[in-house]
C-alpha cells in the first residue's frame, strides 16, 4: 500500500512540474521573463512584490510554482529513501529528478540575472534556450522513471546484447532532443520576431540581413517530420522485436501523439505561432518524450539475443 501510494504521488509530481513547464511558455510568450526584474530569488527585490503590472504577476506565479515543484521533487527523494531499499532504480530515478531540478533552478536563475529575458536577442539567450529544454526533458524523464520504476521494478534496463534495437532507440533519443532544441530557437524567435503568416515567415527567413533566429526558426519543421517519421517506424519495428503489453503501448502512444504533433505544429506554423497552440504543441512534445523514455526501458529491460543452445557432449549424448 505504501508504495502504491508513492507511486501516486510520483505520477502527481510529473503532472504537476509538466503544468509549470507549460506556464514557462507563457512567461517567454508574453515576454514577462523580466517581470521581476534582475532580481532572483526575489521578485523585484521583495519576497513579495507590488503587482504593478501583468508581467510581474505572471512571472511571480511561475516562480512560486516552480518552488513548490521543487519542493515536491525534495519530497519525491526522501519518500524513495523510506520507501525503497539501497541499490532500488526508484532511488536512482529520485536522485536524478533532484539533479536536474537544481539545474534547473539554476539555468532560470542565470536567464534572470543576466537578463538573457525580454527582448533580449543575444546568442548567449540562444545558446541557453535549447539547454534549458534539454534539461527540462530529462527532468521529466526522471520523474517519469520513478513513478514507472516504483510500479515496475524489474524494468531494469540494460544496454549489452541489445543489438540493433539499442542503437535504433539510441539514435531516437537523439532526434527527439534535436526537436526539441530546434525546437526552442523556433519558439523564442516566434516570441522575439513575430511574423503575421507563414509567408511572411518563410520570406523573412530567406532574406539577408535579418537576426539569425529569424534564419533558424525555418528548420525545425523539416526536421520535426524527418525526425518523427524515423521514431514511427522505428516505435513499431521495437515492438515488434520485444513484444510485451507495455512496448506495444508505448509504440501505439509514440505513434499517436508524434502525428497529433506534428498536425498541431503544422497548425502552430499556419497561424503564425499564438499561444493557443504553442501550449499544446509543448505538450504533445513532452508526451512525446516521455513515451520514448518508457518505450526504451520497457524494450531495454527484456533479454535482447540469447545466446545459441550449446551443443550437447559426447558425454552428455550417452
Amino acid at each position: 500500500m505504501l508504495n502504491r501510494r508513492f507511486t501516486l504521488y510520483a505520477w502527481g509530481v510529473v503532472a504537476f512540474t509538466l503544468l509549470v513547464i507549460l506556464w514557462g511558455d507563457v512567461v517567454q510568450a508574453t515576454g514577462s521573463g523580466d517581470g521581476c526584474g534582475a532580481h532572483w530569488p526575489t521578485c523585484n527585490g521583495e519576497v513579495l512584490p507590488a503587482f504593478r503590472g501583468l508581467e510581474t504577476q505572471i512571472e511571480f506565479f511561475h516562480r512560486l510554482t516552480s518552488g513548490l515543484s521543487f519542493l515536491l521533487v525534495v519530497g519525491l527523494l526522501l519518500w524513495s529513501r523510506r520507501a525503497f531499499p539501497k541499490g532500488h532504480l526508484v532511488r536512482l530515478g529520485a536522485g536524478l529528478s533532484l539533479f536536474f531540478m537544481v539545474a534547473e533552478s539554476l539555468l532560470g536563475a542565470a536567464l534572470v540575472l543576466f537578463r538573457l529575458v525580454g527582448e533580449d536577442a543575444s546568442p548567449a539567450r540562444a545558446v541557453v534556450a535549447p539547454v534549458h529544454l534539454i534539461n527540462t526533458l530529462f527532468l521529466m524523464g526522471s520523474l517519469a522513471l520513478t513513478a514507472w520504476w516504483s510500479a515496475h521494478p524489474e524494468a531494469r534496463p540494460v544496454w549489452r546484447g541489445q543489438g540493433p534495437v539499442g542503437w535504433a532507440l539510441g539514435l531516437g533519443f537523439l532526434g527527439i532532443l534535436a526537436v526539441a532544441a530546434s525546437g526552442a530557437l523556433t519558439s523564442l524567435g516566434d516570441a522575439l520576431f513575430p511574423v503575421r503568416s507563414t509567408a511572411e515567415a518563410v520570406g523573412r527567413a530567406l532574406s539577408p540581413g535579418e537576426h539569425f533566429l529569424v534564419h533558424l526558426r525555418i528548420y525545425h519543421p523539416f526536421i520535426a517530420v524527418f525526425v518523427g517519421a524515423y521514431a514511427v517506424l522505428v516505435a513499431n519495428l521495437v515492438a515488434a522485436l520485444r513484444s510485451s503489453h507495455h512496448t506495444r503501448l508505448f509504440a501505439r502512444a509514440v505513434g499517436v501523439l508524434f502525428v497529433l504533433q506534428l498536425a498541431v505544429g503544422y497548425l502552430n506554423v499556419q497561424q503564425a505561432a499564438p499561444l493557443y497552440t504553442q501550449l499544446p504543441h509543448l505538450l504533445l512534445s513532452d508526451l512525446v518524450w516521455l513515451s520514448w523514455v518508457l518505450l526504451a526501458v520497457s524494450a531495454l529491460s527484456q533479454v535482447g539475443y540469447p545466446a545459441p543452445p550449446r551443443a550437447a557432449s559426447a558425454s552428455e549424448a550417452r
